[in-house]
Parts: structure tokens; sequence; C-alpha cells
């Protein structure tokens, strides 16, 4: 590479001259050159000959050009045929000159074409660097290039190596380049074979993407999805990337589709679909070229397929920016409207942007669109069949429809001028399917605000439109027309305030909800006119002539009521409703009006209308609406109502008896109000007329009841007049009133005790004659009066106390007024709430002052004063206001000061501190009443201190009607008193809720006074209730713990405390509305209480602070950030509390405070508030928890944003850390609290994820508490699984990493990770000492594991910064691995070690290689992390440990002959890891491992000495006879062999053995006399008597023997051979086995013979191989004795094997000497020997192979006897003795059962049969 980039240079420095003649010169050696070496030549001609191409000379270029059309020419079909693509790239982008950059980028293609993979891999991102610089074709050609192998490389997935390539395209302009090709990659598709380009692309993009030949199939799918991959792996912003992943999720192929949508899921979900940018690329790729008649044909781009076009109007619905991005987002409205390539999924796409166009695009832009687009939307629908098949069609009309309503929203003014629209609208809401309707009808509302303000004739146009369809049958049309009426028309709006009446009685609750709302006569119908003024009513003179004019006959009406309804019964009601309505606003709005003519008239009209409305057909609730409007209109005007009814007296009396009560009341009061008119003479007649009517025969009950009602009103009306009735017609009726009361039902008693009272309202009654005495009308009644006081009929009981009262209003009689007080008081424990209320207002009247005159009770709708002022609603004034008091008919105010006096008694004395909560309900109820009604009565004004400290200690009552009632009173008492009186109430009130006052007055507890609601603590222990003092005294004593009874009395109290903070809150809720400035100096007391008592966990009490809370603080927000750290305070403080509803209270409280605050509001306080929480979460009582657990996830909410870096100022996040995280690890993980420890470990992940830097000052506090937890917090099942995994089975190893795999996935591991992150160089100062005691200290698996990985991450993260503390950690982790028993943490211990061996010092290194060296010569585990840490080094610090291969290489490879297979295997792998070839790795340190052996063997350890020898074993194996130090360990190994015997001293002779087999020509030559030695040492080895040990001499005896192959070792060995066999075979003589027992005997193992048979005779046999001729035949007696000692029965097959070798190399060894020696004499004795063996063996061999069962031997034996027979031959005839013994060998044949014994031994018979005919021929 350095020749040809230097090339280029040389060659611009010579001459033209020159330079030609090099390129011709150079053109001859390409002419000459070989294919083969083609490429290397081109590596250098191809670059010098294109770089030539700059000179200025034509012979030179053209001398160029012939040189490349030859290259071209040899390397077009040769693509085996590579080209320097590397140096090409580098010209090229060095070159200045065009023709050369030309010529450079057609030989960079071609070099692409032909580069191997992994290069073109590499050159990819190179080329797309810096692209933007380039010309455009060339720009083209090189995309095509990288796009082209990002296909071939990246089709799977993208490694991070060459990621991190493309990365670097950081230039914008080359990213953009790249992306818009990738893109129009993505849209490509294959070109169909009518021609022309894809979707989304124009021709001259699809030809910019194909190059000249198209792409299709596999090929095109990959160059996609390594697109997709290489984009991604790039990791650009989502909005980049956004229209790429798209286009690819709209592609022809499956999975490029898949692939696309998981990108954007995954990688662009994020994407900001506001960006301008981003919504215009997407719009290019929707609409194509826009204005194309201005655009080549080649660059016109078309629009996107159908399938993306759905996906991009996917996103254009959720995008802002697209709305509003005109013209482009009215192109893409109508494209997919009326586009010509849409589809019915386009239509309703389009329709669902336009909905979201007319939403969210700015008006400036809606108005230019808005028009064009309602008339696409007019004429679609238009279009449009209303069938409900095509489901897509139905969305699109859907969408359409909700486009209108929401352009009427946006854009009024295109409807107001026509109603064009809106009769569409209803007549769609009638015509189309039911599935459109909702929709319509949100249209059609959302039209009618366009309508408001319209022209009047527009309106009148409306108005006859909504009138045709407020009743038609579709549902949807009645409710917009009905909706329509009362939202486009102003409330005085006669034609819809009248199509709302025909609202009211539609059959939809909805509508008929609508009507009454037009009508104002929803759910606030019981507003009074005050309230309603702001409300604007047509005159009722213009509706009446409206309603008139739809229906004229409306005021026909006819004495029998036979007239029939012009519209439903509903209709009437809410028409006489409204009309009332307007006459009352229209009457108050001007007081004079009620003078005027028209007004009169009108009002005559309404009163017509009223009697039509009575027709006898009319529904029960018309009737009563109506002559309840009678009566108001009375009311106001009764000179009118009593004229105009004074004429039809007759027609009121037949309604007396109709069958509504409520009807014949008011027909009762309108004949007393019409009886003013009539002279008295008419109106006695009338009465007396009335009394024979009930005194009649008709006891109808309906009757009875108007009748008598009908008596009361006339009679009081009478008597009010002057002058009056006559004396005896009023006794008259009175007589007959009392005699119904006396003799009837209670009904009908309290009616007529009703009558009585309207009559005393007007008149003193007088007394009546009872047997000829005057005696007064209740001494009368009293008895009767009392039984039906007592009765159960509540109503009857009300009418008849409050008819009680009403007599008493003129009484004068104190004897008469203390009956009626007594009958009053009689009701003080009733527990009906109603009767108490109405004593209580009877009371009122008594006492006086009530703001009511009998006129009002009598000529109005009136009922009842509590039901008039409804107090406990909050309405203490409202219609009270009304009227005025009448004081001045009251007869003796003497009287009324006793009566006065009596019931001041009564209640302050008796009933509100009686030991009975009934009777202190009743007179709260009763104290109330007179305070309310009475309370401006000089008396009551005197008396309010005293009624203000009844209230007050009413408070803390449990009945909660008593409690509310107590503390409206207090708001009443407020209101009515003055200045002091207002602040010293404030001041109770506020000492009540803050828990500081004590109740003034205490109530003597009796037996049955109830100190408990039932069921508050339960049962007593025979199952019954608890709530009385007796009850509980009883429990005390039964429990046998009589002060038990204090403990009772103290909870009550609490409960009473708790009760009188509840009531003071209801009474503080009404006064703070008038307090004001007076409560500002407690609102530092009262605020914090407040807010806790909202979260009581009384819901009553909740209830009670809430209503307080509300009317105290106008801004609750500001209210308490004013308040804050006085509201912390309080709420830590009762966290503590030792009541529990105020811990929960506080703990509730707190997690709704802290929500949303900064640090400087809750700084101060952010740890007591964590203490608060986990105190919580600990706490005895669950509900507490609950809280506790509340309050623990909103701090840890407020903590996580105050820490987070991102959402805090960096100051006030790293206070935060400081202030939280010490805490969390010191009091939060390490509770013992399992949800404590379960919420820190939470927390403190998310602050390590969100605190980023801050965290840095905690790393090391918080890096040691979570390597802590990763065992403290483990599952303490998991530890006693592992202590007993070896008694079920369970490997620990695998337990181990289970834990540790189940510790990485846990959350504290999860924060290390995070740790890891933000670690600096500064923070390791701390954090690294830390580490290393927490190495040494750490307990528990998962800790010490842990501590490892984390220092390895660590290390990897800092790098070199771990430098200045590499000592200390090598220090800390070298000891640990070393006595570390866990194998799993060894590993990790070694892999942390290994790491920062690879950032420490030379001279570090180096000791801590040669320790670890070291530890190979240890105990077992030594042994396993010496193995452990060195395989670490090697693959983390590999070019450190290389320095060190003298030192460690020696090590591994004497470690691999360990006895313990564990280790040894171990570091085998070790071995194979470290060395690429064994002979090479051993010759190169072969000093060292030689070195290492000599030290190894002279040790006293007989391990280290077994794996010495085992060593030098491989050694010679490995190398053979290119050992070079075989000397040195030679005579190593023969200074151990003397002396004592050890277990496995073997070893050392197997070692002796192999170095004599692979040496033994070089020790013969380096010193003679050493084989001998060696034979010495070895045969004085084989005397010794262990067994193991024996063998193995005798195994290394034969091969010394055999590897020195000295003729002379015969003559030194076989005598102690002979010996030894003899020996042997004596041992044997006592037991030899017979024939039939051979069998047997063969198979048993001779254990007692110590000397090994086999292995003597193997030796015998390497000593007959090595030995002369001359010395075998001189031993034949001794041989033959061998052979047939080791023959014989005594011994084992296996020796008898042995010795079938021998005699067969003794056989090879003699029929050589015979085949070649000369002498005559050694040839004679040969032959001898021969016949020896012959005569004597060979039946030897025939027994072994008859007596023995073994296939083995039979083979062996069989192949030994066809040796001998092979010798038969040279036997003489003489001594033939061949024919038994064939015969026997044929014996042998017939019973041979392994073929290939069979075959050797059917040999034998044809050796012996040759052998005959020689001999036969001889003879």
């Amino acid at each position: 590479m350095a020749e040809s980039s230097s090339a280029p240079a040389a060659a611009a420095a010579k001459s033209d001259a020159e330079t030609e003649e090099l390129l011709d010169r150079m053109l001859t050696r390409l002419a000459l050159c070989d294919d083969s070496k083609l490429q290397a030549l081109l590596s250098k001609l191809l670059p010098l000959a294109i770089s030539s191409l700059s000179s200025s000379s034509q012979l030179v270029r053209n001398k160029v050009l012939e040189i490349l059309s030859h290259v071209n020419k040899r390397v077009k079909h040769e693509p085996e045929i590579g080209l320097p693509l590397t140096e090409l790239w580098t010209m090229y982008m060095e070159a200045a000159n065009p023709m050369v950059k030309n010529f450079c980028i057609v030989y960079i293609e071609m070099a692409f074409e032909r580069a191997p993979l992994k290069e073109k891999e590499s050159m990819s991102p190179m080329i797309v660097v810096n692209i933007s610089k380039l010309p455009q074709q060339h720009q083209e050609i090189l995309m095509r290039i990288a796009t082209k192998v990002i296909g071939e490389c990246y089709a799977s997935r993208v490694d991070n190596e060459m990621a991190a390539k493309y990365k670097l395209v950081n230039n914008s302009r080359d990213r953009d380049l790249f992306l818009e090709f990738c893109l129009h990659t993505i849209l490509y598709q294959p070109p169909a074979q009518g021609g022309g380009s894809s979707p989304g692309l124009s021709i001259a993009q699809a030809n910019r993407v194909a190059g000249k030949v198209p792409l299709k199939g596999d090929l095109l799918l990959t160059r996609k999805l390594g697109i997709l991959n290489v984009v991604e792996a790039m990791e650009l912003s989502p909005e980049l990337v956004y229209p790429l992943y798209l286009a690819a999720s709209a592609d022809s192929q499956e999975p490029v589709v898949k692939r696309g949508e998981e990108l954007i899921k995954r990688k662009a979900s994020g994407a900001n679909l506001d960006d301008l940018r981003l919504i215009n690329r997407l719009f290019q790729l929707f609409t194509g070229t826009t204005g194309a008649e201005n655009t080549a044909v080649d660059s016109r781009v078309n629009p996107g397929n159908a399938t993306l076009k759905v996906k991009l109007m996917a996103v254009f619905c959720r995008s802002i920016t697209a709305a509003n991005s005109f013209p482009s987002t009215l192109q893409c409205i109508f494209d997919c409207i009326y586009g010509s390539a849409t589809t019915s999924r386009l239509k309703q796409l389009g329709m669902e942007f336009t909905v979201w166009v007319f939403k969210h695009s700015k008006l400036d832009q809606l108005k230019l669109m808005g028009p064009l687009i309602l008339n696409g939307i007019v004429k679609l629908l238009d279009n449009y069949s209303s069938s409900e098949s095509d489901s897509v069609g139905r969305d699109t009309r859907t969408f359409s429809f909700q486009a209108i309503g929401l352009l009427a929203q946006r854009l009024p003014q295109l409807f107001r001028d026509k109603i064009e629209m809106a009769t569409r609208l209803f007549h769609a809401l009638k015509v189309e399917s039911q599935s459109l309707r909702f929709i319509i009808q949100e249209a059609t509302n959302s039209l009618a605000a366009a309508y408001m303000g319209a022209s009047a004739a527009v309106l009148t146009e409306l108005e006859t439109l909504l009138l045709n369809n407020c009743q038609v049958e579709q549902i949807e049309a009645r409710f917009c027309a009905l909706r329509w009426a009362t939202s486009v028309f102003d409330s005085q709006h006669c034609p819809s305030r009248f199509i709302c009446m025909l609202g009211a009685a539609d059959s939809r609750l909805d509508i008929r909800e609508i009507a009454l709302e037009g009508l104002f006569l929803g759910k606030d119908v019981g507003r009074t006119i005050g309230q309603n003024l702001d409300r604007r009513y047509p005159k009722v003179g213009e509706m009446l002539d409206y309603i008139l004019k739809q229906q004229p006959r409306l005021l026909d009406s006819y004495e029998m009521r036979e007239q029939k309804l012009l519209f439903p019964s509903q209709v009437y009601v809410a028409m006489i409703k409204f009309l009332l309505k307007c006459f009352e606003a229209e009457l108050v709005q001007n007081s004079s009006i009620g003078r005027s003519s028209e007004f009169l008239s009108s009002v005559e009209r309404m009163c017509l209308l009223l009697e039509h409305a009575m027709a006898f057909e009319g529904s029960v609730e018309l009737h009563s609406t109506s002559s309840k409007a009678l009566v108001s209109i009375g009311s106001y005007l009764p000179e009118m109502v009593s004229s105009h009814f004074a004429t039809r007296i007759s027609w009121l009396k037949q309604l007396l008896n109709h069958v509504d009560m409520d009807t014949r009341e008011s027909v009762a009061r309108l004949l007393g109000i019409a009886s003013s008119s009539l002279p008295l003479t008419a109106s006695s007649d009338l009465i007396r007329e009335l009394i024979s009517s009930f005194s009649g025969a008709n006891k109808r009950f309906e009757v009875q009841h108007g009748t008598l009602c009908a008596t009361g009103y006339v009679t009081a009306d009478c008597v009010s007049r002057s002058p009056s009735i006559q004396e005896e017609l009023l006794k008259n009726t009175l007589k007959c009133l009392v005699d119904i009361v006396n003799s009837e039902s209670a009904t009908l008693a309290s009616i007529s005790m009703q009558a009585l009272g309207h009559i005393g309202l007007s008149a003193p009654l007088p007394s009546l004659v009872r047997d000829s005495s005057s005696v007064s009308i209740l001494e009368l009644l009293n008895e009767k009066l009392s039984k039906l006081l007592s009765g159960d009929d509540t109503k009857a009981v009300q009418k008849i106390v409050i008819s009680i009262g009403h007599m008493c209003v003129k009484e004068a009689s104190a004897s008469n007024m203390k009956i009626a007080l007594d009958l009053i008081f009689s009701l003080c424990r009733s527990k009906v709430e109603d009767i108490l209320f109405a004593a209580g207002e009877a009371l009122s009247f008594l006492w006086g002052g009530v703001p009511v005159t009998a006129d009002v009770i009598l000529k109005t709708n009136y009922t009842s004063l509590s039901m008039t002022s409804n107090f406990l609603m909050g309405d203490m004034k409202s219609s009270l206001s009304n009227y005025s008091s009448d004081e001045k008919n009251v007869a003796s105010e003497d009287c009324r000061i006793v009566v006065r006096d009596t019931i001041s008694k009564k209640l302050f004395d008796v009933l509100l501190y009686s030991n009975r909560k009934e009777e202190r309900c009743a007179g709260t109820v009763w104290l109330l009443s007179l305070t309310m009604y009475c309370g401006h009565h000089p008396t009551i004004q005197k008396m309010l201190p005293e009624i203000q400290e009844a209230f007050s200690h009413l408070l803390g009552e449990q009945h909660e009607l008593t409690q509310e009632l107590a503390s409206q009173g207090m708001s009443i008492v407020y209101e009515l008193g003055d200045t002091s009186m207002k602040k010293n109430l404030v001041a109770a009130l506020v000492t009540t809720l803050t828990g500081s006052g004590k109740r003034k007055r205490a109530i003597k507890l009796v037996e049955d006074s109830e100190v408990f609601q039932e069921g508050t603590i339960g049962e007593s222990l025979s199952g019954g209730k608890l709530s009385t003092y007796k009850e509980l005294c009883n429990l005390a004593n039964e429990m046998g713990q009589p002060d038990l009874i204090y403990k009772f009395m103290d909870l009550a109290n609490y409960q009473a405390s708790l009760n009188s903070k509840r009531g003071a809150a209801f009474g503080f809720s009404k006064i703070a509305k008038q307090a004001g400035d007076a409560l500002q100096p407690h609102l530092r007391l009262l605020i914090p209480r407040l807010v806790r008592y909202q979260y009581d966990p009384d819901k009553n009490v909740q209830d009670a602070m809430a209503h307080i809370w509300k009317s105290l603080v106008a801004d609750p927000k500001r209210t308490i950030d004013e308040n804050l750290d006085y509201i912390f305070d309080d709420l830590l403080i009762q966290c503590g509390s030792r009541l529990w509803r105020s811990r929960e209270a506080s703990c509730l409280a707190l997690a709704d405070i802290i929500q949303g605050r900064k640090f400087d509001q809750v700084g101060k306080h952010l740890k007591k508030i964590w203490v608060a929480a986990f105190r919580a979460m600990d706490d005895i009582k669950e509900t507490v928890r609950n809280a506790g657990d509340k309050l623990c996830r909103a701090v840890t909410s407020l903590t996580i944003r105050l820490c987070d870096v991102s959402l805090t100022a960096a100051s006030d996040a790293s206070q935060s850390m400081d202030i939280v995280l010490p805490f969390l690890l010191a009091e939060g993980i390490l509770s013992k609290v399992d949800s404590i420890r379960k919420a820190s470990i939470g927390v403190v992940m998310k602050l390590a994820k969100g605190a980023g830097i801050a965290v840095r000052p905690h790393l090391s506090d918080l890096v040691c508490c979570m390597l802590e937890s990763l065992s403290s917090l483990e599952d303490q099942g998991l530890n006693y699984v592992e202590l007993h995994a070896a008694n079920v089975g369970i490997q620990t190893e695998k337990l181990e990493n289970l834990r540790l795999s189940i510790a990485k996935g846990s959350p504290m591991w999860e924060t290390l990770d995070l740790c890891i992150n933000v670690v600096d160089s500064k923070s390791l100062e701390m954090l690294v000492p830390r580490l290393a005691n927490l190495v040494r200290s750490g307990v528990g698996l998962n800790t010490r594991v842990g501590v490892a990985t984390f220092i390895n991450l660590l290390v990897q993260k800092v790098g070199v910064d771990i430098r200045p503390y590499s000592n200390m950690l090598l220090r800390s982790l070298f000891p640990v691995v070393k006595e570390e028993k866990s194998t799993a943490a060894k590993r990790a211990f070694a892999g942390a070690l290994a790491i920062v061996l690879k950032y420490s010092t030379q001279s570090q290194a180096e000791k801590l290689i040669e320790d670890t060296a070291a530890l190979h010569t240890g105990d077992r585990n030594a042994q396993i992390s010496c193995v452990y840490l060195l395989k670490s080094y090697s693959s983390i610090a590999s070019d450190i440990l290389s320095g060190y291969n003298t030192v460690i290489i020696p090590v591994i490879f004497m470690s691999r002959f360990e006895d313990d297979k564990h280790i040894s295997g171990l570091f085998e792998e070790l071995w194979e890891e470290s060395t690429s070839g064994e002979r090479i790795t051993l010759q190169l340190y072969m000093g060292e491992i030689v070195s290492l052996i000599c030290d190894s063997i002279a040790s006293s350890s007989w391990a280290s000495k077994r794996k010495s020898a085992k060593a030098i074993c491989k050694l010679s194996e490995v190398l053979g006879d290119s050992l070079s130090s075989y000397l040195v360990l030679l005579k190593s190994l023969m200074k151990e062999i003397p002396g004592r015997l050890w277990e496995g001293k073997e070893a050392l002779l197997d070692a002796i053995s192999a170095l004599s087999a692979s040496n033994h020509k070089a020790i013969s030559t380096e010193d003679p006399s050493l084989p001998g030695t060696i034979l010495s040492l070895v045969s004085s080895a084989c005397t010794k008597k262990v067994k193991k040990y024996r063998e193995a001499a005798f195994s290394c005896l034969e091969q010394v023997i055999k590897s020195f192959g000295n003729p002379e070792f015969c003559h030194l060995v076989f005598p102690m051979l002979f010996d030894m066999c003899n020996l042997a075979s004596s041992s044997k003589t006592g037991r030899a086995p017979l024939a039939s027992d051979s069998s047997k005997a063969e198979s048993d193992d001779a254990e007692d013979v110590s000397i090994p048979v086999d292995k003597l005779m193997n030796c015998i046999t390497s000593c007959i191989q090595v030995a002369s001729v001359t010395d075998i035949v001189e031993n034949r007696k001794k041989l033959m004795d061998v052979f047939l000692l080791s023959l014989s029965p005594g011994f084992q097959w296996t020796v008898k094997v042995s010795a079938f070798s021998s005699v067969k190399e003794l056989c090879s060894r003699l029929q050589s000497n015979l085949d070649d020696s000369q002498e005559i004499s050694l040839h004679t004795d040969t032959t001898t020997f021969i016949h020896e063996l012959f005569s004597s063996v060979s039946p030897k061999l025939v027994e072994c192979i008859s007596t023995i069962k073994i296939s083995q031997v039979h083979i062996a034996a069989s192949e030994c006897l066809l040796e001998i027979t092979q010798l038969g031959r040279y036997v003489s005839a003489t001594n033939w003795t061949g024919i038994g013994l064939k015969g026997e060998i044929a014996q042998l044949i017939e019973m041979e059962k392994n073929e290939q014994a069979r075959s050797t031994l059917k040999k034998c018979i044809e050796n012996l049969e040759k052998s005959e005919q020689a001999n036969a021929k001889t003879k």
C-alpha cells in the first residue's frame, strides 16, 4: 500500500516522456503477466495509470487509455481478479483532476464488485462520509454501491463496530442525502410490464436507485432490510427516520413491512408529529409533485401507493401542523375524497382528517379552506347512499357529519344566512340509519351556535323547522329541536318556549329535562322569585297570545269540566308553571303593572286557561298545579281573583271532593278567598252548607276533607271581617269541628284541628257550653289530643301540633296556654324528626313574633314555617324575608311572658342537658326553631349568650341531627348577635376545633344513659349490646376490672370531642361566610387542623371539615402555600400521635399536600416526611399502614422529581439527594420491615436513574449498600436450599448460578448498573477503598460475586483512571481468590483481578503473575484458584500475560497431570487455549519446563513427583528423540527410584520407560554405561514386593530392554527372570488344577502371587527379541522350562497369552536364523530346539485351546501353533511326531467356534501336511 500511495506522487514528478516510457513498460508487463499474478500487478499499475491522466500530454493520456482498455479486457470475464479498492478510493478523495476522479469512480465501482465481503463492509461507511461534497453523478454511483453492500452484509443485523462507523455520518447534508437515497430505495418497487416508476418516486429517482439493471426479488428485499438495520444502528432522531420507517411499513414485501412496523414502535414512536419539516416530507410522499405541468416528465414524483396513503393519513390525523399546512392540507383531503385512485378507506380517512383540520387548524387558514371543504363534503354526502352494508362508507359519512359540526363551531358565518344545512341535518336525523344518528345529532347541536344572532327572517324559518321537528317520531330529531329551541333563541322568545312546553310531555327523559330547563323548571325549580330575577321571561300576555294562536280553544271551560284537553297533561303542567313564572317576574319587576288593564286582561285569560286545565280528563298533577297557580295569583291579586271566583262558587264546591288532597286544599283556599267578595249572609249560608255536608250522609273521606278545609278557610275569612258572622253560627261551627276531633280518626281529627287553627289565626276562639258550663276548646280536646299526639300517624300529629300553635296565636288565657304547652312538651321524647320540627313551629307561635301573618297562612300556598324556611338546607331567610311579623294581634303580653318563661325553663333546665339523647335532640330542635323564627324578639336577643352556650355544648352530641342543628344554631346566633358576641362565638368555635376547649356543663349519667352508639364497641360477653352506662358497668364487673369503666368514659369523651369538632365545623361553615376578618388571627391554628380533619377516617368528620374549609378558604392553594410550614409541622407531629385516626389522617394529608411541591417548600421537612412514612408503614393498625403506603408512594414521586436534574435545578437536586439518599441507605434498605425495604430499594433505583451526576457524592455509600443488599435481601429460602443441596441431589454450582441470575435481575443490580454510568475519576477516590474493604469483609454469595462484577464493570468504565488504585485492589482481590470456596465467586473475583491487572504497573503485574503461578504447588483450592486466575488473565489481560509465558506455560503444562481429574481437566482446557501447537510450545519453553519438572521431582511432595513423572512421559511422547534435556530428566528420575516406596511411585518407572523409548540412542551415545545402570536400577525395582510397583517395574524393564536392544541385557536379566518364574511356579504347585477344573481355575485372580508372570513373560519376550540366537539356543532348556511352566494350568490366561507371544517371537528368531545362518553346529542346535518346541510346547498349546474357553486365548494359541508348525519342515523325519498333533488339531477345528482361530488351525493342519509330505520325500 505504501508503494501504491507514493506512486502517483512519483509519477507527477517525472516528465511526460518519462511517464510515457514508464507506462509503456507497465503495458508490456501487463501483457506478459499471467492471470494468477495479475491482481498483484494491478494493485500497483492501476493507481499509477489513472493518476497519469492528470498529465497535460495527450500521448500520456492515450497510453493510459490503452492500458485501461487492456485491463478492462483482461478482468472483464475474470471476476475473481480483484482491484485495489482502498488505493483507488484514496486517490479519488485526494485527486483534483476531474478526469482522474471520473476514471477512479468507474474502477471503484468495479473494485467493489470484486472485493471480499469484509473489505466491502469496511469501506461502505467511508464512502458515505462527506458524500455531499462530491458531484451528483458520483453521489448516485456511490450511494448505489453503499446500499448494495448494506443489503449484502446487514440484512439480518449490524454489529456494534460497523454501527459506530455509520454513526460517523454526522454532517447534516451527508446524512440527509443518505437518508433520502435510502427512502427512495425503500419506496422502489420492481417495474411493471407497462413501464412507469414506483409510487412515491419519479422516473429519475427510480433510475437513480436501480442503476442500469432493475432491482427485483430477494436482492431488493435484502437491500431494504439492510437499509432499515443500518438506519436503526445510526440512532438518528425519530423525525429524520420516520418517513423511511413509514414507507417500509407500507411495502409490498412482508418482511419489510414487519420490520418497518417494529421500528416505528420501538424507535420512532416518540417522533414530533408537529415538526414542520417532517410533515412537509410526508405530504410530499402523499401527493407527489404538485403543479406537474411545470415539471419535466422524468422528474414528476408519483403520489404514494394506497397503503402508504392510509398510513400517512393516520399520521396527519395526529398532527396539528398537518392541519395548518395549507394548501397541502386541502390537496390531501380532496385527493382522498375525489382522487382517481382513491378507495373507500381513503375517503373515510379523508373525512377523519377533515374533522381533525376543522378542530385544530388556525382560523385564518380555516377561512380559506372551510368553504371549499364544505362544498366537497356536501357533494360527497349527496353521492353516498344511506346503505348500512358498507361499513367504510358509514364511517365516511360519520366523519362528514362530524366535520360539519366542527366547522359550524369554528366558522359559524358560513351557515348563518341560510337554513339549508339545518334542514339537511334535521332531514338526516329522520332518514339516516340509527348508527349514524348520534353523530348527526352532535353535528346538529354544534350547528345551533351558528344561528345565534341570525337575521329575523332566518330565525322565523328556523321556528317553523323546529316546530315541525319537535314532535316527529325520531328521538334524535326531537332532541335537537328542543336543544335548538333552548340555545338559539333567548328566554323571552315565545315560539321557542312553546316548543319547550310541547317537549315537556316527551316520552324521553333527556328531552323532557331539556324542555324543562328551557322553561327554567329544571332541578332548581325551588328557586324563589328573588333568585330568578336574573332570568328574563316573556311577558305573560305575549306568551299567552302565542299559545292561544297555536290553540285558540285553550280558554274553553264548562261548569262540569267536560271540556277536552288539547295537549297532554304534562304540557299543561309545564305551560302553567312557566306562565306563572312569567306572571310573577312581570309583577315583581313592575309593581304598578297590577293596575293596568292590559295586564289584568292577561291574568283573566290565564285564569280561564287554568280553569280549562281543570278538565275532568286531566291528571292529578295538572289539577294540583292549576289550583295552586290560582292560589298564587290570588295571593298577588286577591280582589281580582275573589271577584272572579265569587261567581264560580258552585264550580269550586264540586272540586272539594277531588281525589287529590293538594287540589282539595288549594280549592278550599280559593273558596276562602272568593268568600271575601260575597256578602256576609252569603258567606254564612256557605258555612252552613259546608257544616251540613260533613254532618250529612256522605262520609267519603275526600268529601269530608274538602269540606273541613273549606270550613276552616271560609270561617276564618268571615271572623276576620267587621262585622263578623253571628256568634251562634261561629260556636255551632266550632262545636261541629270539636266533635269531629273527638269522634273521628286521627286523620280527620288533624284536618278538623287544622280548620280550628285557621279560625284561631283570625280571632280568639270562644268557649263552648258543655254541661251548662263554659269550657274552652283546648280543655274540651285535651284528653283526645294527648292520645292523638302519642299515636303513630306522623302527619296527623304534625298537623295537630301546628294547629295548637295557630289556635294560641290570639289566645289570652294562661290556662289554655298551659294546656297547649303541656301537649307540645309531651312530644319531647319523640324520635320522629318531622314531629319535633312541627312542635318547634308551634312553640314559635306560642312565643310570639313569628314572621308570618294570618293572611299569608290562609291566602297563599303556605304550608309551614319549617317548609318555608327550609333551614336544614341552609336557607334561613329565603322565604321568611318576604313576610313581616305581626305582633299587634297578641291579646295579652303578660300571658306571653309567662309562656316564654315556661318554654325557657323547659328547654334550659330540662331538655338541653337531659341524660336522654331524645330529649336533648328535641330541645335542640325547639331552641333552634325559636332562635330562627323569633330571633329578633327582644327576649330571644337577651338570651343569645345562654343559647350560644347551649348550642356549643350540643356540638359534641353523638346524635347527628342534634349535632347538625346545634351547629346550625350557632350560625344563626352569630347572625343575630352583636359584635362582642360574634367575637366570643368565633373564639369558642376555634377552641373547639383545635381541641383545647372543655365542655362547660356535664350531663349526669343514669342507668339507661347511652354512652356509645349501639355497635360502636362490639357486644358484651353474652352477646348483648353495649351502649348504656349500666351495660358498661356490668361488663367491667364481669371482667373483674371495675376500673375499666374509666377507660370507657375516656373513650366516650374522645368520641365526644370528635363530635364537637364535627359539629363546630358545621357551625363554622355558616359563620365563616360572615365572620370575615374576625377569623384571621386564628387561621394559623385552624388551617393545619382543618387540613388534617379533611382526611379523618370518619366520613362525617371529613364532610363537616370540608364544609368549613370551603366556607373559610376562598383560595385553597394559596392558603395552603402560605401556611405550608405550619401544616407540615402539625401533620408530622400527628403522624406520631397515640391516636390511630390522627396518624392515618396525617399520612393521607401529607400524601396529598406534598404533590407538586418544590424543594424550597419541602426541603427542610423531607427527611421527617420519610421518617413518618416508614413509621406508618410499620404501624400496628392496617388502615394506618395503608395510609403509610400511600404517603410513601407520594413522597417517592416527590423525591424522584426533586432529585432529577432534568426536572429540578442542579443545586436543589443535589441537596435533595444529600437529604434522602443517606437516610434511605441507612434506615430504609436496612429496615426489618419487608415493605419498607422494597420501597427503599425502588426509590434508590429511581433516584440513581433520574439523578444523573447528582448521585456522585453518595456513590460509595450507594454502591456498597446495594452490594450488601444483594445478599441481605435475598430470599432466605434459596440459602436454605443451598445448604441442603447435596442431600437432595442438586448440584451446588447450578444452584449458585441460579441465585446469581436472580440477583442480577433484581432492582439492586439495576441500580448498580446506573451507578456505573455516572462514575468519574473523582468519585473513585472514595469508592475504591470502600470496594476493597467490601471485597475482604463482604458476606453472602450474591454480595461477593456482585462486588467482583462491579469492580470488573467499573474498571471497564474508567479505564486507565483506575491505575492509582490498582495496587490496593490487587492486594485485596488476590487473597480472596485463594480463600474463596464458591466456584462462582472465585471466578468472579478472578475476572475482577484480571481486569485490574490490565491497568496495573509492570512490577505489580510481575508480582501478581508470579504469585499466581506459585499457587499450583498448593492445596486443591489454591490450584483451582490458579487455573481460574490464569484463565481470566488469558481472556482479559492477554497482552500483559504474554510477557510472562516463561512463568506460566511450565505451570500450566505441569498442572495438566494433577491427580485430581477436575483440576487437570481445567488446566488441560487452559493449555489448549494458551497454545497453538503443543510440540512448538514445548520446544520453545523446554528449559523452563525441565527446570520446573526437576524441582518438582526433587520436592518432598509425592504428588509433585508423580506429576513430574507424568509430565516427562508427555514430553517424551510429544517430542520423541528431539527432547534435548533428556539426560537431566533421566538422572533426576534415577535419583528418586532407590529408597522407600510411596503411593504412585510407579509413575517414575513409567517416565524412565518413556525416556528410554524416545531417547535410547542419545542416551547410549552420551554415556554408554548409562543403559546398564538403568537396567540395573529397573531390575532391582522388579524385586520389590508391592504389586502395582512391581508390575510397573517389569513393564519398564521390558521397554528398557526393547529400547536399548543390547544383547548383553539378556545375560544380565534372563537369570533373574528365570528365577522369578520358578518362584512363581513353586507358589502354584500346591494347588495345580485338574483338567476338568481348568476353566474355573483360569477365571480366578491369583491375588496371592506378587510376581506378575504375564509382565515377566513380556520381559522374556523382549530378551528373546534382543538376544543373539546363540544365547537363545544356549538357554533353550531354561526357556523350555519357562514356557512349560507358564503354559501350565496353574497360571491365568493372561500369562498364557504372554507366553504365546514369547513362543511366537522365539519361533520368528529361530526361523530367521535357520534361513540365514551358515554355521552347522548352530543349525543343528537350533533344529534340536525346534524339535523340543514342537514336541513339548505344541501339546500344551492344544491343551490351552481345548481347556480355556476364551476366544482371545484361542486366537493367540492358534497363531502360536501356526508359527511352530511352520518350523515343522526343519524337524527330521525320525523325530516327526506330527501325526498325533494333526488329529488333535482336527478335533479342535470341529469344536472351535471362533472363525479366526478355526481358520488359523486349518492352516496349522496344512503346514503339518506339508511337513509330512516333505518328510516322506526325505525318507
